[in-house]
C-alpha cells in the first residue's frame, strides 16, 4: 500500500531530487518533496512539517554537518539521513556522531527504503515517549498544585466560617439600616470567597462528592433552556444526543457546573457569534487506545463533547488550560478557575478531559466519563423543615481553631444546648471521663495536632458508648478518606458553614436512631 512521505532534500542539484524520489518509490513511498541548498532556505523550510530530511549535498555550502547544527538549533525532531557519494568513512562517522540518523551510499540507494522505514518508526517512538513524559510531568504539576490548593482552602475555610458565622449572628439582631447593609456586603464577600475555595477543592478533587446514576442526555436537555439564555441570541446552540442511553455515575450538580464553565468559555471565544455544539456519544476504550487520554482504563465510556467555532488557541495555551488562575481573558473578566474546576470534577468522576484547538478554527473539549448501568436516578429527598433548631442535650465541642470553636459554642449555647469545650483530644477525653451525666454528641474537627477527631472519638466511646458524632473539616475529601470519615458513613459538615446550617445538622444527627462512626 502506498505510503505518503514528506521529504525535505538538501542539495544544489535538481537531478538528486529525481534520483532520491525514484529510490523511495521503489519501496512503496509516495514522496512529496522540496529542495533547499542554503542555510537560510533550510531554516525557512523547517517551519513546515517534514517526515524526513535527506542531505545529498556532500561538498556544497550546506553539508550534513551544517544542516544538523541548524536542525538542533531549531529543536526539530526530524530524522536526517546523509546520502553520500565517495565521502570517506571518517567523515560519515563524524556526521553520525553529530546526530544524523544514518547514511546511505549513492551506489546503494536500494537501502534507502529500509533505512527510511526504520528511522520513521524510531522517530514515532521518540515522539510518543516525549508525549507520555510531557503528560506525566503535567499530571505531577497538577497534583502538586491540587495539594497546595487543598491546604490553602482548609485555612481559608476556617476564616470564612468565622466571618460568615458572626455576620449572620449580627444580622439576626436589631441593627440600623446602614449597619445591616454593611454586614450584608461582608457576608456577600465571604460567600464569594467560599465559592473560590469550592472551586479550589474541586480542582484538587477534594470537595464533597455525591455520586448518583445520571442520564446524561436528560441532564443536557434540562439545561438547554438555561444555556440558551446564557450564550445569547447570536450563538446557535445545537444538541446531539447519543442513540443509546448515556448513563453515568457522577454528582449531577457538579457535572452541571462543568458544562456551565465550558459553555461560558465557548461563548467568550465567539464575541461575534457562532455555533456551539453539545453532543454525547458512547465509546469503547481498549488497551490500544492511542488518544490524548492514555490514563483512561479500558472499558465503556460516555463522551460529552462541547465544540465552538470561536477564535481557538495555540498549543502552548492548551498545555496551561487547566492550571488554576490561568486565563486567556482580559484582567477582571475571569478568575482562571473555571477549567481547573472542570478538570477536578471530571477526574473525581473517574473520567478524563481532552482539548483540541487551532487558532481561528475553534475548540473542541471532550469529557470521557465511565458508563454505568441504566438505573433510575434516585433524586435526593427534600429537606424536612425543622420547627425549631433548638435542644437541651449535652454537646462536647472539640476544635483546635480558637475562633471557630468560640463561634460554634456560642451558636449551640444560644440554642439551648449544654456545651463542653475542648481544644485538644486529650482534654476532650479527660472531660468525657470526668463528666457525670450523658454526653449526647461529640462535634469534632477531623485533622488536629497530636490526636485526630476519630482517635479522640474512639477513646471517648469507652466511657460514653452511645455518644453520637458529627465531624467537621475544611480539608479535602482525600484527608477525609485518610482518616476513614467518608467510608464510615459518619455525619460530616464541610467548612465554611453558617450558624443555621450547623444547628440544622446537629439537630439532624441527634434525631437519628443510630450512632454514626
Amino acid at each position: 500500500m502506498p505510503i505518503p512521505l514528506r521529504v525535505l532534500i538538501i542539495s544544489d542539484r535538481e537531478s538528486d531530487v529525481q534520483q532520491l524520489v525514484d529510490a523511495l518509490r521503489q519501496s512503496d513511498y509516495v514522496p512529496s518533496t522540496a529542495r533547499v541548498s542554503t542555510g537560510g532556505a533550510f531554516r525557512e523550510a523547517l517551519a513546515h512539517r517534514w517526515d524526513l530530511i535527506l542531505s545529498a549535498d556532500d561538498g556544497g555550502p550546506l553539508g550534513p554537518l551544517a544542516a544538523l547544527a541548524i536542525l538542533h538549533e531549531a529543536g526539530a525532531d526530524i530524522p536526517l539521513v546523509a546520502v553520500s557519494g565517495d565521502a570517506p568513512e571518517e567523515s560519515l562517522l563524524e556526521v553520525l556522531k553529530a546526530g544524523a540518523a544514518d547514511y546511505v551510499r549513492r551506489n546503494h540507494l536500494s537501502r534507502l527504503g529500509v533505512t527510511v522505514s526504520r528511522e520513521l518508526s524510531q522517530a514515532e517512538g521518540r515522539r510518543e515517549r516525549n508525549r507520555l513524559e510531557q503528560q506525566f510531568r503535567q499530571a505531577q504539576k497538577m497534583e502538586a498544585v491540587g495539594r497546595l490548593a487543598g491546604g490553602v482552602a482548609h485555612d481559608f475555610n476556617n476564616l470564612l466560617t468565622v466571618i460568615t458565622g458572626y455576620a449572620e449572628l449580627l444580622l439576626s439582631s436589631d441593627l440600623e439600616a446602614s449597619q445591616r447593609t454593611a454586614l450584608q456586603e461582608i457576608q456577600r464577600a465571604a460567600e464569594r470567597g467560599g465559592a473560590l475555595t469550592h472551586q479550589l477543592l474541586a480542582f484538587s478533587r477534594g470537595q464533597p462528592f455525591t455520586a448518583r446514576t445520571v442520564q446524561l442526555n436528560t441532564l443536557i436537555v434540562r439545561m438547554q433552556k438555561m444555556l440558551s439564555r446564557l450564550i445569547g441570541e447570536d450563538i446557535e446552540l445545537i444538541a446531539v444526543a447519543a442513540a443509546e442511553p448515556a448513563t453515568i455515575r457522577t454528582d449531577p450538580g457538579q457535572l452541571e457546573q462543568v458544562v456551565m464553565n465550558l459553555v461560558v468559555n465557548a461563548r467568550d471565544a465567539m464575541p461575534g457569534g457562532g455555533k456551539l455544539v453539545i453532543e454525547t456519544a458512547n465509546a469503547q476504550v481498549d488497551q490500544t487506545y492511542a488518544g490524548p487520554n492514555v490514563d483512561l482504563k479500558p472499558g465503556s465510556y460516555i463522551v460529552l463533547a462541547i465544540s465552538d467555532t470561536g477564535m481557538g488557541m495555540d498549543p502552548e495555551t492548551v498545555t496551561h488550560l487547566f492550571e488554576p488562575f490561568f486565563t486567556t481573558k482580559a484582567p477582571g473578566k475571569g478568575t482562571g478557575l473555571g477549567l481547573a474546576t472542570a478538570y477536578g470534577i471530571v477526574k473525581q468522576s473517574g473520567g478524563a478531559i481532552s482539548v483540541y484547538s487551532e487558532p481561528g478554527r475553534g475548540t473542541t473539549i471532550k469529557i470521557y466519563l465511565p458508563a454505568a448501568e441504566a438505573k433510575a436516578a434516585v433524586e435526593a429527598s427534600g429537606q424536612e423543615p425543622a420547627a425549631a433548631l433548638r435542644g437541651s442535650e449535652t454537646i462536647l465541642v472539640l476544635e483546635d481553631e480558637a475562633r471557630v470553636r468560640k463561634l460554634v459554642c456560642e451558636v449551640l449555647a444560644g440554642r439551648g444546648y449544654r456545651v463542653l469545650e475542648a481544644v485538644r483530644g486529650e482534654e476532650a477525653i479527660r472531660m468525657a471521663r470526668e463528666h457525670k451525666g450523658r454526653i449526647h454528641l461529640l462535634l469534632t474537627d477531623v485533622v488536629m495536632p497530636e490526636m485526630s477527631g476519630p482517635q479522640a472519638l474512639e477513646q471517648i466511646r469507652a466511657r460514653h458508648p452511645n455518644v453520637k458524632v458529627l465531624f467537621m473539616s475544611g480539608y479535602t475529601d482525600e484527608a477525609m478518606v485518610h482518616h476513614g470519615i467518608l467510608d464510615s458513613g459518619a455525619a460530616f459538615l464541610q467548612k465554611p458553614f453558617l450558624p443555621e446550617t450547623l444547628a440544622r445538622k446537629v439537630r439532624e444527627v441527634l434525631a437519628s436512631q443510630a450512632s454514626a462512626g
